[in-house]
């Protein structure tokens, strides 16, 4: 067995690890060098490193540009060591890939109302892990949902099935689109209290900021209400149900992938 299969088999159970504990971690293979080629690290956030490149310095050096590939959001680049650690004279030519490794991306989508069906059909076309979440069975029938990709998920208490289906909420988006305030208030008094990635409530500024403000009375920290995207979604103008999927679930890749967009909610000035 070669030294780079060695390294390879504690990184493949690491990845494991990485993917049970829904973390994010930047798998680097080094693709040619002299006698390095075939060599793996894992760096999980916040620098726990499984692997070697062979080299004491070329490991510290990849453990800290891991570090600013994992910021970048991207899901894979190549590098040359001269491009992050120029002082490596020796390994300058050496060329790396890095790739981003985390779990499927989840939208959890609270109501399956018109907005909450086309955003669970699209999300489940790109390939996200769709959970949605009624307390109408009927709106919630494999007829209207063939895609296996949407779990369905009907609840006899908003709050307590929105808690088990966000989980830690790490790698999770919420979509509160249901169809009044206080099963909107439900659903968003599981979900302040979660770490989930993206939070988004739907309604009129009027609407959204009745809600909010509830949650502070019952004691929610304004940190985590300033998080709540509301109204949610980017300003597309859209008006059918269609087109409010398409500006939720750009607002939810745009958060995912640290991308730029006019958000709706940039245009409440006044606090939550």
């Amino acid at each position: 067995m070669s030294s780079s299969d060695q390294s390879f088999r504690p990184t493949l159970e690491a990845l494991e690890q990485v993917l049970d504990r829904d973390a994010v971690a930047a798998l680097i293979t080094i693709i040619d060098g002299p006698a390095l080629a075939g060599a793996k690290m894992l760096v999980e956030e916040p620098a726990v490193v499984t692997g070697s490149t062979g080299d004491r310095d070329l490991d510290r050096a990849v453990v800290k540009q891991a570090a600013k590939f994992l910021g970048s959001r991207e899901e894979a680049r190549t590098f040359r060591v001269r491009d992050f650690a120029p002082a490596l004279v020796s390994y300058s030519e050496v060329r790396l890939m890095f790739e981003r490794i985390e779990p499927e991306p989840r939208l959890v989508i609270c109501g399956a109302g018109h907005v909450g069906a086309a955003l669970a059909r699209l999300a489940g076309f790109l390939r996200y892990r769709v959970i949605l979440i009624d307390d109408r069975a009927e709106f919630l029938s494999r007829e209207r949902f063939p895609d296996q990709q949407i779990e369905l998920v009907t609840a006899a208490n908003w709050a307590t099935a929105v808690s088990q289906s966000i989980g830690s909420g790490l790698g999770v988006s919420v979509a509160v689109v249901t169809r009044g305030h206080n099963e909107d208030e439900e659903c968003m008094r599981a979900v302040i209290t979660s770490e989930a990635d993206y939070i988004g409530l739907i309604g009129s500024k009027r609407r959204t900021n009745i809600v909010l403000e509830r949650l502070r009375q019952a004691g929610a920290a304004d940190e985590k209400l300033r998080r709540v995207r509301a109204p949610v979604g980017l300003d597309i103008r859209a008006v059918t149900p269609e087109e409010v999927a398409l500006s939720i679930l750009a607002e939810i890749v745009a958060t995912r992938r640290g991308g730029k967009g006019l958000p709706l909610s940039a245009w409440r000035r006044e606090d939550v």
